[in-house]
């Protein structure tokens, strides 16, 4: 880590989990948690609503009575994860509990916090990334997160603007997040082996894209190894 960083390294962030709905809801979350369950195994159109139904203790009925269709009820659970992740990022990138941490420390925690979040819900954010391709919905609710979250990594990186010597502030920042997010969601869902080749170990990936991306900024980490 860089010279700037916190003596005490920063915690991973972690997911947090806004209010939900209220008692009369009940069973719409028990139909969401139980279909972000049988995602962990399984693929979303392999699921059945059926399946779903049961897991939940509840009925086919009180599903319909809620959702059109499985599509809408991708979009629930996907509007959820939303939720949670900007609860989460708000306050896991709060500048105020960032003081005194350099920018290698920074980029260190968040690709280690992204891993460590992607692999606790594979199943939904694949079922969303393969179905955002047709949904214009989906993949704007997706995209407004991603630059949510980018942006207020952005503005810590920014913020630090003497660590880092690239020629261009700005746009290296904007390239750094796109390159964490794009290593990061390719390896924790194994899409690299489309490819060929086996997912790399999670210590290597947060080890090697933190080397990545500091590389690229310009900035110094005298303690990588």
């Amino acid at each position: 880590m860089s010279a700037r960083s916190s003596k005490n390294p920063h915690p991973l962030i972690r997911w947090i989990h806004p209010p939900r709905q209220a008692r009369s809801e009940e069973t719409l979350e028990r139909l969401l948690d139980a279909t972000e369950e049988l995602l962990a195994t399984r693929g979303f159109d392999e699921i059945t609503v059926p399946e779903i139904a049961s897991k939940a203790k509840s009925s086919v009925g009180a599903f319909y009575a809620r959702f059109k269709d499985k599509d809408g009820l991708l979009h629930a659970l996907h509007q959820r994860a939303c939720d949670d992740t900007y609860a989460t990022m708000e306050k896991g990138l709060d500048p105020a509990d960032w003081e005194g941490a350099g920018v290698a420390e920074i980029i260190e925690v968040f690709v280690a916090s992204l891993v460590d979040l992607y692999q606790q819900r594979p199943g939904l954010l694949l079922a969303v990334l393969g179905r955002a391709r047709v949904d214009e919905e989906l993949r704007n609710r997706h995209e407004a997160v991603r630059r949510y979250t980018g942006n207020r990594l952005k503005n810590l990186l920014l913020a630090r603007s003497d660590e880092i010597r690239h020629p261009d502030l700005g746009a290296a920042c904007d390239f750094a997040v796109r390159q964490i997010y794009s290593v990061t969601r390719t390896e924790v869902y194994g899409l690299g082996g489309v490819f060929g080749g086996d997912p790399l170990p999670e210590n290597h990936v947060v080890r090697e894209l933190t080397r990545s991306v500091l590389a690229y900024l310009g900035v110094q980490n005298d303690e990588s190894q």
